[in-house]
């Protein structure tokens, strides 16, 4: 079974999260494959993420994080760095066809989208300090361009979980459609997209990238943090309590 299904319909290309088994949670390797595939799409007029399974993303696989090493951690955080740089620079529109839960990186997987629909089921979040890490590239900065600061502070604070309607009236995503009506208004996007000039839509992306490229610091200093708190007490707990379905218990405060 591939990790991730790449595929073309009419102008546009498809790319599908495919391990439903653990809500297309995503690990280095399939990081690198969705990155890829984006690399390779310059001469479709548009592109598509979407998840299998009934669910979007639940963000980085987090499997091995009760005892984690360091090498693979810091292979999935740069695999992540690079997915999301490559949504940003990929010169065709990229689109989040949201079909279902969009959770911590899954939830920065849209923000870095420069569209969003979502299937009215769908659910949006962040889990970082819920389960042992930080929303450092996306959540805790461009988010708040696009949302307010208030609202990505309490979406990156609290790790509650929004459904599609709040989502879209909070500015996350561009329109909620019926669940059975998400792909064919995807696929009517992209028609929209085909009729435009590929030049053009490709300026217009790449000037819209101010203020990606202006918190482009901050994801790398953030990885950072995040690689030097590798093994630490609140990660192993963070990541034993997600797996165990069980309230974390945090250190106290030092």
């Amino acid at each position: 079974m591939s990790d991730v299904l790449v595929t073309e319909r009419g102008t546009a290309l498809w790319i599908q999260l495919n391990r439903p088994e653990r809500r297309n949670a995503y690990d280095a390797h399939m990081a690198a494959a969705i990155t890829e595939a984006l690399e390779d799409a310059s001469t479709y007029h548009s592109v598509v993420i979407t998840g299998s399974g009934g669910s979007f993303c639940a963000g980085g696989a987090l499997t091995n994080l009760s005892e984690p090493d360091m090498p693979s951690m810091r292979g999935l955080y740069k695999g992540s760095l690079r997915l999301f740089d490559a949504i940003r620079t990929c010169p065709r529109p990229v689109i989040a066809a949201v079909n279902g839960a969009a959770a911590g990186g899954g939830n920065e997987l849209v923000v870095a989208c420069d569209l969003a629909v979502a299937a009215r089921s769908a659910t949006f979040g962040q889990t970082g300090p819920k389960v042992g890490s930080s929303p450092v590239t996306g959540a805790t900065n461009v988010m708040g361009v696009q949302i307010g600061e208030k609202r990505a502070k309490e979406l990156s604070m609290l790790c509650r979980r929004y459904p599609a309607q709040r989502a879209y009236e909070m500015g996350l995503v561009n329109e909620v459609v019926d669940d059975d009506l998400l792909e064919e208004t995807v696929e009517a996007w992209c028609a929209d997209l085909a009729a435009l000039s590929p030049r053009y839509l490709e300026i217009t992306k790449i000037s819209s990238n101010m203020w990606w490229n202006a918190a482009r610091d901050s994801f790398s200093t953030g990885l950072g943090m995040l690689v030097q708190a590798i093994g630490s007490p609140d990660m192993r707990e963070g990541a034993a309590s997600f797996m165990e379905k069980r309230k974390p218990q945090f250190p106290a405060p030092e």
